[in-house]
């Protein structure tokens, strides 16, 4: 990439960043700031743009369950809210026609229903980047969230190839054959790819050529190539290493990405207006996420968390836009207005989505009318009457919860939001409950059964910094009187941890090094050799 984009994009983001907004929406500003004075994005720029959409799907399938697809709330619910979404922004773009708005009088019938379609999709690249920042990928409503997402993403699939009038080539279903016959040999490959560097090219390797470049050869949507084959992979041990790995990778190539949708035109008083009334629209696309969520037995608070995520246009209807575009359906300036109200979305729902939880804590009471009788099975919360309990089942959490259970024989839980999590937990033997310690009906559950009143002992190992920091708010706050401890990456982290009521904060990194060298030591200890620096204990 060109230095000129570089310097522009990291100080947009950068300032964006210490206003408190994710700096994609910086990287946004960055690519208006780029056409404003005249560079042109090139082959190069959208290169790096589509891989970076390409490894985010890649990444996405790698954390994706079959199952979570079957769900009637994600295929129903999908179909369900892009029907009426159609339905509610033609009638208000008709109502715009009325007033003889700019560019929306001019529509004709069919191009109406077009608009309305493309601003049905929501981003998948925004949803995933906030759901991972808060680490709430696993949760019920960012599942709920992503299988939404990606039921779109083939519904965009199927019209792209319908428009474009090209059927996949017959070879299409001996490929998608192929890749699921060969799904057993990518597995030994794994095996034999150790750690580190071999991973992460292995990775590019399945995303992009035994994914995408075998999709595009059969005239299918190549991004949809690399979804599915990280689907095929989810289940290997070292699926979560993988995504891990590509993770940097990831989010350097969708700065292209973010800076490619600025520079897609150069914004006039004509289709500024025009993106902010489709974006002053947003709110009618979210309540309708959220009412059909909560028919299908979601909780409010996951309803409402899963429809913040959503709100917001998609990369999608630029794409749709630009067919339209191409086929004479729509005036080219759509495309700009489209480029616009996908990054006017961005701007409102960041704040939106970081506030989200304290959103649901102050309207709870209210979003509480729009329950149906009969919760979702998968969303719920456990408690338990126990001396321990451990937030964050993942090895740190694994490890406390037995070291707690052997060397003090104390009555312990374990918890996590992520159910697959849970099961693994249960079935290894240990106790261990579906919960979400960012939840505040957790918290008053546990406080109206008289859980905190049994509990001595609070340890906080979940991987996001936010979600402790939040947990720790809430015990205190429920009057929690017994010890809290935490773990932390950072310095800074710890401090703000023990203002929220910790008493003891590890930085875990420094901690591994302290359990390595307490490890040998004792285990020299036991056999007599010790190292001549070391002192015997008396």
């Amino acid at each position: 990439m060109d230095p000129l984009w570089i310097t522009i994009a990291f100080f947009c983001g950068f300032l964006i960043r210490q206003l408190g907004l994710p700096p994609l929406v910086g990287f946004l500003a960055a690519g208006f700031i780029l056409n404003a004075l005249g560079v042109s994005g090139g082959d190069m720029l959208q290169k790096v743009a589509d891989l970076g959409v390409t490894l985010l799907l890649f990444t996405i399938g790698l954390k994706l369950k079959v199952r979570d697809l079957l769900e009637p709330v994600v295929w129903a619910g999908t179909t369900l809210h892009m029907v009426v979404t159609i339905a509610l922004m033609s009638l208000v773009f008709v109502g715009f026609a009325q007033f003889n708005l700019a560019l929306f009088a001019d529509l004709a019938p069919a191009s109406v229903v077009l608009v309305a379609f493309a601003l049905s999709f929501s981003s998948t690249v925004f949803a995933v980047k906030v759901l991972e920042d808060k680490g709430e990928m696993s949760s019920m409503h960012g599942r709920a969230a992503v299988g939404m997402l990606i039921m779109q993403d083939v519904l965009a699939v199927l019209f792209l190839t319908a428009s474009s009038g090209k059927v996949p080539s017959p070879w299409a279903l001996v490929v998608v054959t192929g890749l699921l016959l060969l799904r057993p040999y990518l597995f030994r490959i794994m095996d034999r790819c150790d750690h580190g560097e071999l991973v992460i090219l292995y990775g590019f390797f399945l995303a992009l050529v035994v994914g995408a470049k075998s999709f595009d050869a059969v005239a299918m949507k190549a991004d949809l190539g690399a979804l599915l084959i990280g689907m095929l992979i989810a289940n290997h041990p070292k699926s979560k290493e993988m995504a891990k790995s590509l993770m940097g990778f990831k989010e350097i190539f969708l700065v292209g990405f973010f800076l490619s949708i600025g520079l897609a035109g150069i914004p006039t008083w004509q289709t500024l207006g025009a993106a902010t009334l489709l974006a002053l629209a947003i709110p009618l696309k979210a309540a309708a996420y959220f009412l059909l969520l909560c028919r299908f037995r979601l909780r409010p608070r996951s309803s409402l968390l899963a429809s913040f995520s959503l709100a917001n246009y998609s990369e999608f209807g630029l794409i749709v836009a630009a067919v339209g575009v191409n086929n004479g359906w729509l005036d080219r300036q759509w495309l700009t207005v489209m480029a616009l109200a996908l990054s006017l979305t961005f701007v409102m729902a960041s704040p939106l989505n970081s506030l989200a939880h304290g959103v649901y804590m102050r309207f709870r009471e209210r979003l509480a009318r729009f329950e149906v009788a009969g919760r979702h099975p998968d969303d719920l919360v456990g408690v338990g009457l126990v001396n321990v309990a451990i937030f964050g089942m993942g090895r740190i959490g694994s490890g406390a919860y037995d070291f707690m259970t052997e060397r003090c024989g104390t009555n312990v839980v374990g918890v996590d939001l992520n159910e697959n999590v849970v099961q693994q937990q249960r079935e290894s033997g240990r106790n261990v409950m579906l919960g979400d310690a960012t939840d505040p009906d957790f918290w008053d559950l546990l406080k109206t059964r008289d859980g905190l009143a049994r509990l001595e002992l609070v340890m906080l190992a979940m991987p996001k910094h936010r979600a402790n920091l939040f947990a720790a708010e809430q015990l205190r706050k429920a009057g929690f009187s017994g010890t809290i401890a935490a773990i932390a990456m950072y310095d800074d982290q710890l401090e703000e941890l023990r203002r929220a009521g910790v008493d003891s904060a590890f930085n875990f990194y420094a901690e591994a090094g302290n359990g390595f060298a307490e490890h040998v030591y004792e285990q020299a200890l036991r056999s007599g050799v010790l190292p001549g620096v070391c002192q015997v204990p008396s």
